[in-house]
């Protein structure tokens, strides 16, 4: 399924101006079905106190299903499933294992399947919303502070109401209010109630939402204390009618929690030396405040973060910085909050995702080669991200430190085989916690269809 994305391939969008059907049954019969089959195999090697080698393999996927519109209406599904592999003679998953990596599993390292998607969309294609569609239900959305976080077996997934508009040239509207989500199967390499998660994308009560479960977006957030919340409610427009520029705005009001604001701009010009070099700028900010009954404490944090690429040819590159303020708080407060899968950041690692913490300066620098005009379907990167850590930071409360990590992301497409992408990633974080390091690699092959 084609998901509400950060710029404009929302799926939402995506039904404005498809051919309807004349009946019900045609609109069933000329039904478009979709997926993916996943398998993904990780393995980590942890230096620490207590050395430890994990690994898993599992293997799934998704499979859905979308009518064709009929009066504007149409219908949507998508089921989702992982099943890990026993690859370890001696023992089964289980939680609380050590030779097992839990991020290809449900809660408990468990096998599981959900109907991740489910909704219903209405395009009001014969009124005066002509550019205007509703969808409401289960579905993948992929928002700056909301998102599906794929990075290992299967997504984060939401219960929500999405309206998009695009009556005004050049500009998108969006309107949503979640209410539940499904967290995905990357959360479980957290502990529960883990502060480290709180700043990573996964909430105090993530385990909640576990195992293809939905959960309250305030569980899922804080756990038993935002168990009643009403949700999520979120506003954005996005904007690219000056040539090279593209501008958005997101407003998240998480009812009795937070209200999040996040703000991107993205300007691309050629290189007044060469025109043959192509340049990028970016800058993006991330304000959150509390609000109502406080459920997460007195929260006042900002990220600010600027990015600079350059493209040359098959080659690219970017360097980038961000900085977090040293406003202190209470345990589940000292920073920017990411309880919901989305992680923008122009400054995060493949698994260090420490940029968020309070009193920190993160800086990255990343290229990127295509071997496309070689004759194969193959793009290489390699990236370094350092984070200087203050002692405001709320993972190791009153320790400064410097973590670092560097990492590699290798994508290939078999001509042979269409569709099939091959995947080798890997990332060597160091002082990841003082005196934690690792060796992580996946490798992941991906059929779409």
């Amino acid at each position: 399924m084609k998901r509400l994305g950060i710029g404009l391939s929302l799926a939402l969008l995506s039904t404005l101006h498809v051919q309807a059907a004349d009946s019900l049954a045609e609109a069933f019969s000329n039904a478009k079905t979709s997926g993916q089959i996943r398998a993904f195999y990780v393995d980590r090697s942890i230096d620490a106190a207590s050395n430890n080698n994990r690994n898993s393999l599992a293997i799934g996927g998704s499979l859905g299903i979308e009518t064709e519109q009929y009066k504007g209406l149409s219908i949507g599904m998508k089921y989702y499933t992982t099943n890990g592999l026993r690859i370890h003679d001696a023992s089964a998953p289980t939680a609380g294992g050590t030779e097992y990596d839990p991020s290809l599993y449900g809660g408990n390292y468990d096998s599981y399947s959900v109907l991740g998607e489910a909704y219903l969309k209405y395009c009001f294609c014969d009124t005066a919303l002509t550019n205007t569609t509703i969808t409401i239900g289960r579905q993948k959305l992929n928002t700056p502070l909301a998102g599906a976080d794929d990075a290992r077996m299967l997504p984060n997934l939401f219960e929500a109401v999405v309206i998009a508009n695009t009556d005004i040239k050049d500009t998108t509207l969006i309107g949503a209010h979640v209410t539940k989500e499904a967290v995905g199967t990357f959360g479980n390499v957290y502990g529960a109630g883990s502060q480290l998660s709180l700043q990573s994308g996964y909430g105090l009560g993530y385990k909640a939402g576990t195992s293809g479960e939905f959960a309250n977006m305030g569980e899922i957030a804080l756990g038993a204390a935002g168990k009643d919340t009403n949700g999520v409610t979120a506003v954005a427009a996005i904007y690219s009618g000056i040539p090279g520029l593209k501008l958005q705005a997101w407003d998240y009001y998480a009812h009795d929690i937070l209200n999040a604001i996040y703000l991107q701009a993205d300007y691309g010009w050629k290189c007044l030396l060469s025109d043959a070099v192509k340049m990028k700028a970016s800058a993006q900010y991330i304000n959150e405040s509390d609000i109502g009954d406080k459920l997460a404490g007195d929260v006042d944090s900002s990220y600010m973060a600027g990015k600079l690429g350059a493209s040359m040819g098959a080659l690219s590159a970017y360097v980038a910085y961000s900085t977090t303020d040293s406003s202190a708080g209470s345990q589940s407060n000292g920073g920017i909050i990411t309880p919901w899968g989305g992680m923008p950041a122009f400054t995060q690692g493949m698994v260090t995702r420490h940029m968020f913490f309070a009193d920190t300066d993160t800086t990255k620098v990343a290229a990127t080669y295509n071997f496309k005009d070689m004759g194969v379907n193959l793009k290489a990167s390699v990236y370094h991200a350092a984070y200087d850590i203050g002692s405001l930071n709320t993972y190791k409360a009153g320790t400064a430190w410097e973590a670092k990590e560097a990492g590699f992301d290798i994508q290939y497409y078999p001509a042979s085989v269409k569709n099939l992408q091959l995947r080798l990633r890997g990332n060597f974080p160091t002082d990841f916690a003082p005196g934690v390091d690792w060796d992580e690699y996946r490798v992941i092959a991906n059929y779409n269809f």
